[in-house]
């Protein structure tokens, strides 16, 4: 055999024992022979470098070299899920999605949801071409050197298609119980919890160092064009027989009575898993539904996460402090005894506002009873009247804002206090800055909240349009600010004037105009300036654009300071106007369009795009309004069937095409 013939024979007989010990549990060798036959092949690719595969088995013993974290878009976005904590939560789901799908019969497919680090894995060809975080679901940080070192996730599969696959990084109970051992006996502090510890070590600089840690992947979903299979269950399968480490405690349930008996059964047994987990996830079986029931701009509607009942422990209230959001609204922080819940330490929780207090019956020094909402974020539930002193004091709701004393006023209609100085309340100018700057915004890499206070200390800022009037020299002499530093936030400055209309405008701050409302408007509204003379009338004629909405707008830009405001961010080079070049023809105009099945020579996104760019618009539902329902391969039959009823144009991908005369390819 020569020296390739016997790496590439290594190499697959590698791949294969790793599947056998760290997938399946079946290992047919012992660690030693192991050992031997990786030793062989990391001698073989050194003495033939020109043989250099970065899959080969060899990787995963972890490179000393410094990862750099690129930033990377998602090829498929990976969405939340919505959450539930009753079974009434979860009627009230199965009948929206009938609703919409028009059927009676929903089969599903549960899975347990294990509490980890959410990741998605690339295949190009049945090779590991790339693994991302999960990110904010758009873009995720690129951590492909450091997976490499998990041995759960293959490398090398064989089925050749491409496609993602949806995972979580955990750390096993007995593996984190093994490595705080560890730890304390080298004098150590043992971590907190699992979880915590799977993230923190993903991200680990050199991927030699997470090697070290006992880290495994589950896989629990596969996304892509053209994929071979027509239910979840199959796709899991499909993941299984491809070598992938998946969970077997999925499970088909024909109807929702079935889901319920699955709930009940993991609620009561959730321990006797060797990984933590914090509920359920259902999900509608058929492929063909999930298509047809598609996303809103947060969650898959075809999906819903059931929450367990989360762990409670009592505590003592010790004082109530009070936070600024860049909106003015006020919210109470309860600053707690410290107390451990759910393996983490806490010391703060949300009051939200003064009617939950007041419904809670709150009383300065109670002992009060907290849990963590969906298992995240600290709240006080409840509190135990049999503790309270005697001498307890009222709780009284604070009048004035704790930063800039100004009296504070409560909107009729809602819940929160605000503090009405907007433009000197510190906090509130601070939070806007920090919006502005954010990933979702303008994503100004290397601003700081410790800068952010010096750059307004020292006046060299006031708000977020002094920005682009910072130099090198203004950076470089702030305390703490290196020099290497400074020049990053200069160009980070300069490169953030290339973001689209859409940021722009989230980047505002406006209220009620978030992330997805402002790709609505910018996508119907080519300028600030058009956008600046609508009426509220004009604005409630956009899709999506309430009352709420529309007020809040013309509030803005009826205010002298705010006009003021982006005229000097349009000095300064933003983009206040869509790019004309951007939609390539007006052919679509005025026309909305619905899609439904999949299509042999396009991706839906592709397609959607191509609509976009001609001035189209894209629903997820027919309604009277829909002008056209293009249709490809397993097409949804309730679309079909509600387009024939309210007298829709139905199109082929192939009609649409010649009908609008347009060039439709990936």
């Amino acid at each position: 055999m020569s020296p390739k013939e016997k790496i590439y024979f290594l190499r697959d007989e590698i791949h294969h024992h790793n599947r056998l010990y760290y997938v399946k549990n079946e290992p047919v060798i012992s660690d030693y022979e192991f050992d031997l036959k990786l030793n062989e092949l990391i001698s073989l690719e050194n003495e033939y470098p020109q043989f250099y595969d970065p899959n080969s088995p060899t990787v995963r013993i972890g490179s000393s070299l410094s990862n750099d974290f690129e930033s990377i878009t998602h090829k498929f976005q990976m969405y939340s899920l919505e959450n539930s904590y009753s079974i009434e939560d979860l009627k009230d789901w199965e009948a929206r999605i009938k609703k919409k799908l028009g059927v009676n019969d929903i089969s599903y497919c549960c899975e347990l949801k294990l509490d980890g680090v959410s990741i998605s894995l690339s295949y190009d060809s049945g090779i590991f071409a790339q693994g991302l975080t999960r990110g904010d679901g758009v873009v995720g940080d690129n951590v492909t050197n450091n997976l490499k070192t998990i041995n759960t996730i293959p490398l090398k599969i064989k089925n050749e298609l491409n496609f993602d696959i949806r995972g979580e990084i955990v750390i096993e109970k007995n593996d984190f119980i093994k490595l705080n051992q560890d730890r304390i006996n080298n004098g150590e502090q043992p971590y907190m919890n699992p979880r915590n510890t799977a993230s923190g070590s993903i991200k680990l600089v050199k991927s030699e160092e997470v090697k070290k840690r006992p880290l495994k992947c589950y896989l629990f979903q596969i996304v892509g064009n053209n994929l071979p299979f027509r239910t979840q269950v199959e796709s899991l399968n499909y993941a299984i027989d491809c070598g992938f480490n998946v969970s077997n405690t999925f499970k088909f349930c024909k109807n929702l009575s079935e889901v319920i008996q699955y709930l009940n059964y993991w609620e009561k047994n959730k321990d006797s898993n060797d990984f933590e987990i914090d509920g359920v996830v259902i999900k509608v079986n058929k492929l063909e539904f999930q298509k047809e029931l598609g996303f809103t701009s947060k969650f898959p509607r075809w999906a819903i996460a059931y929450k367990f009942k989360t762990e409670q422990v009592t505590t003592k209230l010790i004082d109530v402090t009070y936070q600024i959001g860049r909106t003015g609204a006020v919210t109470p922080v309860a600053n707690l005894k410290p107390v451990l819940l759910n393996g983490t330490t806490v010391k703060r929780a949300s009051l939200h506002n003064s009617d939950q207090i007041e419904k809670l019956n709150l009383k300065y020094d109670d002992h009060v009873v907290v849990e963590k909402g969906g298992e995240i974020i600290p709240k006080i539930v409840d509190v135990v009247i049999s503790k309270r002193s005697r001498n307890s004091k009222e709780f009284v709701f604070i009048k004035n804002c704790p930063s800039c004393d100004n009296e504070l006023v409560k909107i009729e209609g809602e819940a929160q206090h605000y503090c009405p100085n907007k433009k000197k309340c510190h906090p509130q100018i601070l939070g806007r800055i920090k919006h502005f700057i954010s990933r979702k915004a303008m994503n100004i890499d290397g601003f700081g909240t410790e800068t952010i206070e010096r750059l307004l200390k020292n006046n060299l800022i006031n708000d977020f349009s002094d920005i682009y009037n910072l130099h090198y020299k203004d950076l470089v002499d702030l305390e703490r600010m290196a020099e290497k530093s400074a020049k990053n936030l200069i160009d980070a400055i300069e490169k953030s004037k290339e973001q689209p209309f859409s940021k722009v405008l989230f980047a505002l701050g406006i209220r009620y105009v978030g992330e997805t409302v402002s790709k609505k408007i910018t996508s119907k509204i080519f300028s600030i300036d058009d956008l600046m003379k609508l009426s509220k009338e004009d604005l409630l004629k956009i899709d999506e654009i309430g009352e709420k909405i529309a007020l809040s707008l013309r509030d803005y830009f009826d205010d002298l300071d705010n006009r003021n405001l982006i005229e000097k961010l349009k000095n300064n080079g933003l983009k206040f106007h869509t790019d004309i070049n951007h939609i390539k023809s007006h052919t679509l105009s005025d026309l909305k369009f619905v899609i439904t099945g999949t299509f042999q020579e396009i991706s839906r996104e592709k397609l959607k795009l191509i609509i976009e760019d001609n001035g189209g618009v894209i629903s997820s539902s027919l309604s009277k309004n829909t002008n056209f329902l293009i249709t490809g391969e397993n097409a949804g039959p309730s679309k079909l069937s509600k387009a024939d009823k309210l007298n829709v144009d139905i199109l082929s991908i192939d009609e649409f095409k010649n009908k609008y005369n347009l060039n439709i390819k990936n």
